[in-house]
């Protein structure tokens, strides 16, 4: 009887075993293994982890196409990312995939040959030579796909401007009266302080082109034939100075997250900073009102939105999966992606073209395309060492500390941007 048992469990085994080799011939367990051997994992560096959610989205419509292509999105602190991917870039490793801080600091990355050219991508030529050229080699081949366009401009408190009879100034000394009555009116006209160097950089990339003309005042400086001593430079250094009536109270002990608190609880009525603090804004206070308006010129120009490509994607050169991570930029240069860029984040989108359903995104959009003028000290001066635009942000602390004074500023930040930009060592 043990023996009919055993042979009975022994041709029971047979049989599960010859059911196994029949399932693997017809495709079962054979396919899916075929399918983990070509699949590949792609990743991808940013300082953006709160957009973490919003790329999960992104992959997951890019997967619909290629399955077989893994992404993760794996972001590091803001403050830490540049430190961790350089290190890793030396070192030979690294995200396949990298978010190219842009202009100065990502053409480095370029010419050190960490990254690999984009020239044949399809859909580069889409956008315009001044988009591309954030991430442009001196070598003047591409190496990144642009991602989005951030703009700055004076935010503003639309139920607090109603309450107070406000309205958007068409006149710089219009602007100047609005802080005056706010300030009456015992609220803080502007949040901003000066704890943080790069806040002020950001600010008189705002109110600067009031004052030194915008456009024109770039081109005949980045062409050597003015410089940042000049009278239409200096007054954008004097306006900076006039304005700190209007701060808090404190200021220069106030970072980013106070004066963005003081902002969407209505302490304070306008809030000069980038587009990308919209969804920010909104989620601390769904009940605020966003308004925007361009600061008005000083000099009888037409009104600015200060504007530049706040980042690319490149391909890592030591990336083991560069055909892979083509046919993900590849998929960042669609209307499809660009459109859902724009709703996912909020943001404009470097895709000419690309809409967005929320009415200020929308707005801010049109503005950038039809009143723009670049963040000079970003898109032309971030060279150096320290940088002009570093040397711009200690300068101002120094003034609001009343360690310096406005012409030492202009001063100082000219002597910076002779030492390593040629057309002004002329």
């Amino acid at each position: 009887m043990n023996r009919m048992k055993a042979f009975t469990l022994t041709s029971f085994l047979a049989f599960i075993l010859v059911l196994s080799a029949c399932s693997s011939e017809s495709g079962g367990n054979s396919g899916d293994s075929e399918a983990s051997e070509d699949s590949v994992t792609l990743t991808i560096g940013s300082w953006r982890t709160e957009d973490k959610a919003s790329y999960q989205k992104i992959i997951d419509k890019f997967n619909e196409e290629n399955p077989d292509i893994n992404v993760e999105f794996k972001p590091s602190k803001n403050t830490e990312y540049n430190t961790i991917l350089n290190t890793a870039l030396q070192s030979g490793e690294g995200p396949d995939i990298i978010h190219l801080r842009p202009y100065t600091p990502g053409i480095e990355l370029a010419d050190a040959g960490y990254l690999e050219p984009l020239d044949d991508l399809e859909g580069l030529d889409q956008y315009p030579d001044e988009t591309l050229a954030a991430s442009k080699g001196s070598d003047d081949k591409h190496y990144g796909v642009p991602l989005n366009m951030s703009t700055t401009q004076m935010f503003y408190n639309k139920k607090m401007f109603e309450e107070m009879g406000l309205e958007e100034p068409q006149t710089w000394d219009e602007f100047m009266a609005l802080n005056e009555k706010i300030k009456k009116e015992g609220t803080t006209p502007i949040a901003l302080g000066t704890k943080e160097g790069w806040l002020l950089s950001l600010s008189h990339g705002i109110i600067g082109p009031a004052h030194y003309g915008g456009n024109e005042f770039v081109d005949q400086i980045t062409a050597g034939e003015t410089d940042f001593t000049s009278d239409e430079f200096q007054s954008s250094i004097d306006a900076m100075d006039e304005l700190k009536q209007f701060f808090p109270e404190n200021y220069e002990g106030l970072g980013m997250e106070d004066i963005r608190t003081m902002f969407f609880t209505g302490d304070a009525a306008m809030f000069p900073l980038g587009s990308w603090e919209i969804e920010v804004l909104r989620e601390m206070n769904p009940d605020l009102e966003l308004g925007f308006f361009p600061i008005p010129s000083a000099v009888g120009k037409e009104p600015t939105i200060t504007t530049w490509v706040d980042g690319s994607y490149a391909i890592n050169a030591s990336s083991e999966h560069k055909d892979a991570a083509k046919k993900f930029l590849q998929f960042m240069t669609t209307e499809e992606f660009g459109t859902m860029f724009t709703e996912e984040f909020k943001m404009i989108s470097a895709i000419p073209g690309i809409e967005s359903e929320d009415e200020l995104v929308n707005a801010l959009g049109k503005a950038a395309e039809e009143q723009s003028t670049p963040y000079m000290m970003l898109v032309h001066f971030a060279g150096g060492n320290p940088s002009t635009k570093a040397t711009i942000e200690t300068e101002l602390q120094g003034m609001y500390l009343g360690e310096r004074t406005p012409e030492e500023v202009a001063k100082t930040v000219q002597e910076s941007a002779q030492s390593w930009y040629e057309p002004l060592q002329k």
